[in-house]
């Protein structure tokens, strides 16, 4: 093999031969190009003095389907500049590496499009070398901790294993972008968060979440001119459970002499939880069958639409007018799921008519769940946590202001 021919690939260095090995791999044997000042690996400065000779091997990328193999005679340097000796200075190899930056390179892009053990299968690398090459990546690009301009927040949860273990994620809600992931959803897992946010907390304007009392507590104690905004998706969500639910057990319970309509009722729960809008085709007749036939399902169905129509109130006024009528009419059904559910609504009732003045809610992040379980599959499970969290941070990059 031509040593000229290869120059350029290995600045420093010549291509002294290259072999095939019996796995069918290619070995290269490097030699020092004369002509090529040598650099102090630690102060960067010219050197002349050579103080040993070592051979390293390394990877280099797979050329065509031959992986790649280098020998490469690394001189320690006797520097007078800054008095050590020191491995010379690389341009295409880091200190004590054993791939190469243009491997290094080549994994980084597939880590980006493809599971760790795909890419790890791919190139023959180790699955923990693959992992430290793409969490050294992801480190340096989504690492440091930037709230620049931040002024409106959302804050939710989202299973991080199965069984009541869940992780809490803070995005901008104007860029869309994550913030911040930390494990846990109590108040001192969201301190961590407003600890690095600092004197920004300031700048805090208005905060989304569901009725997580952690959350509100701390956001209120951290950022005293922020506006809390309780999240409308949870709690309609929270209304289908308390109330519909509970109702719809009730009046089927008042049913056991009659088991064709008991079975009716029994079996309407997604029909009665679902929006009109969403319902299959056919859905819609059966809906109002069943509303006709049974007043108490009739009436907190209607009133969860009518909850909704306080979040859209164009104005805080209009709001309260939307909520006391609401409350009123709760009151009046006499139902007592309806009844408890509306008591307690009421310490929230600041946060729900917010959203007059914040247009903000969480259903960005319920769409970022998705996406999040797909991460989490395609790693069929993450031990590490905190790289997990680079990666769910990589996802969801934001968009420009």
């Amino acid at each position: 093999m031509d040593a000229i021919a290869w120059s350029g690939f290995w600045e420093g260095f010549l291509v002294k031969d290259c072999a095939e090995q019996a796995d069918g791999s290619l070995l290269i044997r490097l030699m020092a190009d004369p002509a090529h000042k040598v650099l102090c690996g630690r102060c960067g400065l010219e050197c002349a003095l050579v103080h040993e000779r070592r051979a390293r091997r390394v990877r280099e990328r797979d050329l065509l389907d031959r992986r790649v193999w280098m020998d490469v005679p690394l001189r320690r340097m006797l520097c007078l500049q800054c008095g050590g000796r020191h491995t010379e200075r690389c341009s295409w190899l880091d200190a004590g590496a054993r791939l190469t930056r243009r491997l290094r390179a080549w994994v980084e892009a597939l880590t980006r499009l493809l599971p760790i053990r795909h890419v790890a299968e791919l190139t023959g690398l180790d699955w923990h070398t693959v992992k430290t090459i793409d969490r050294a990546r992801l480190q340096a690009e989504h690492g440091v901790f930037d709230a620049r301009g931040v002024r409106r927040l959302i804050m939710d949860e989202f299973a991080l294993h199965r069984g009541h273990n869940y992780a809490t994620v803070v995005i901008d809600a104007d860029t869309q972008r994550v913030l911040w992931v930390g494990e846990g959803r109590s108040r001192a897992t969201v301190r961590a968060f407003f600890d690095l946010l600092g004197e920004r907390c300031r700048d805090i304007e208005a905060v989304a979440m569901d009725m997580n009392t952690a959350y509100d507590l701390e956001v209120r104690a951290r950022c005293p001119g922020a506006e809390v905004i309780y999240d409308l998706f949870h709690v309609i969500a929270l209304y289908g459970r308390k109330v519909i639910d509970r109702v719809r057990v009730d009046q089927a319970n008042t049913l056991r002499h009659d088991r064709p309509a008991r079975r009716v009722i029994k079996r309407a729960r997604w029909l009665l939880l679902r929006n009109r809008e969403n319902l299959p085709a056919g859905d819609e007749v059966r809906l109002e069958e069943l509303l006709a036939a049974n007043q108490p399902l009739a009436t907190v169905y209607l009133l969860k639409t009518a909850l909704k129509e306080i979040w859209y109130a164009p104005t805080v006024r209009e709001g309260l007018r939307r909520w006391k009528t609401w409350r009123r009419q709760a009151r009046e059904s006499g139902i007592p799921a309806l009844l408890a559910f509306a008591r307690n609504l009421r310490l929230y009732i600041r946060g729900i008519l917010a959203s007059a003045l914040y247009p903000m809610h969480t259903s960005v992040l319920e769409g970022m769940n998705n996406k999040v379980k797909v991460i989490k599959r395609m790693a069929y499970g993450f031990r590490d946590t905190s790289y997990f969290f680079l990666k769910v941070k990589a996802a969801f990059p934001g968009k420009t202001r």
